[in-house]
């Protein structure tokens, strides 16, 4: 679609800006003022796994700064395309927790729907990278089953929507959703894995805070910031918003090479989190999926940080430190 038709004009803000996003690497390039040397490695990285990144995402970035913390976590590199032992498709054991198309059930209590394969950002480090979304997404043709799945368990209290993002979705599509999902008595959470409100905070606009806001389930968002340069005005005011409708406001990281792997950085983030309404929940090792392993920091490391970072900010700040394991019946601390 032409930028600028009337076509995209008629979309949300957010739409917009979603079908702005840069998806060449020569353009990324270009906007930040970074040499040629970098592109046949990009372009061949990308043809493995797709760039896309918010216009608005890049405008955070430091131009001329090829190691720029943002940049580093989208930009395609040519050890996406090294062979590393112990690294493949499917890190968490996804497909064998998938219990209707779009269901995982991997632990008590909860289970997650993929409900979209799409992304407003794709992070070299998704551990879902390889994920065969064609097959086992809960798109709207396939929400019957994963609906009956969840209403004939009564020992599910908890949906949490994943994907891909879900908030790529439109909110009438996701409000039908959380409909029904309403109606089951027994479940009463309502959790929402996104991206979005870090990447693109025009999403966080009045049509998803009025069903967010208006279902009878509590209602929690966990966002995925990685560094504190992440979290600005825009964003602050997106989170603002969503506590403004009583949304449970959560954050995930992940532990990475090169973006987040000092405690100082890991301190600033936190503090902006928190600063923002967002409360420290999650860091994840890397999931070792293949295409990543240049991003893995060494478990002694992690632990390392961890505890330097537990001796400079208050234990409410300092995030669980975990990793998942396939199989194991909940996310598994590393102590």
């Amino acid at each position: 679609m032409i930028p600028g038709s009337p076509a995209l004009r008629q979309m949300p803000l957010w739409q917009t800006e979603l079908a702005r996003a840069i998806t060449d690497p020569a353009e990324l390039l270009a906007v930040l003022n970074l040499g040629p040397d970098w592109l046949p490695a990009a372009r061949t990285a990308a043809r493995a796994f797709p760039l896309r990144v918010p216009r608005g995402y890049v405008a955070r970035m430091r131009p001329r700064d090829p190691g720029d913390p943002l940049l580093r976590q989208v930009l395609p590199l040519a050890e996406e395309c090294l062979p590393a032992e112990g690294f493949g498709p499917d890190p968490v054991g996804d497909l064998a927790a998938m219990a209707a198309p779009g269901v995982l059930h991997k632990y008590r209590g909860r289970v997650l729907l993929t409900a979209t394969g799409a992304c407003a950002v794709h992070c070299r480090f998704c551990f879902r990278r390889h994920f065969p979304y064609d097959q086992a997404v809960a798109s709207a043709n396939r929400w019957r089953g994963a609906l009956e799945h969840i209403a004939a368990d009564d020992t599910i209290t908890e949906v949490v929507l994943s994907g891909g993002d879900p908030l790529t979705l439109s909110d009438r599509r996701l409000c039908e959703l959380a409909h029904v999902l309403q109606a089951i008595p027994h479940v009463r959470r309502l959790r929402v894995h996104t991206r979005l409100p870090i990447v693109l905070p025009e999403r966080v606009d009045a049509e998803l805070l009025e069903w967010l806001g208006g279902t009878r389930l509590q209602s929690v968002v966990v966002v995925h910031a990685n560094h504190a340069n992440e979290v600005d005005a825009g964003v602050r005011a997106a989170l603002a918003r969503l506590k403004g409708v009583g949304v449970v406001l959560l954050n995930q990281s992940v532990l990475l090479r090169g973006v987040n792997d000092r405690v100082e950085t890991l301190a600033d983030l936190s503090e902006a989190l928190f600063a923002a309404g967002v409360v420290p929940y999650y860091l994840h090792m890397l999931d070792r999926v293949a295409g990543a392993a240049h991003f893995e920091v060494a478990e002694s490391r992690a632990r390392a940080l961890m505890s330097e970072l537990s001796a400079r900010l208050p234990g409410y700040l300092v995030p669980r430190l975990v990793r998942e394991v396939p199989g194991a019946p909940a996310k598994v601390p590393v102590p």
